[in-house]
């Protein structure tokens, strides 16, 4: 297999996931968490998790997909837009 298609296969698993893994991130660093809880208290969590989505695809210039997850590890999420 040539390394593009093997690199390309990858990122695309990966960018259904990125959202979900950005969560993730969120929820175990005290400090992101300390902060998420703060803006959620300020704005709404539908509001806050919705910018957080959207700058996700903006900052790595993702398409959406035509699915959605619905069973996301973050427990900060009940599901996330999947990318291409």
């Amino acid at each position: 297999m040539p390394i593009k298609l093997f690199s390309d296969k990858v990122l695309d698993k990966f960018s259904k996931k990125i959202t979900d893994q950005v969560f993730l991130s969120i929820q175990n660093d005290a400090d992101l968490m300390h902060e998420y809880l703060r803006l959620v208290g300020e704005k709404g969590i539908d509001a806050v998790n919705q910018q957080i989505g959207k700058a996700v695809k903006n900052r790595y210039k993702l398409s959406n997909s035509d699915s959605r997850q619905d069973a996301p590890k973050s427990t900060l999420i009940k599901s996330h837009q999947e990318f291409e």
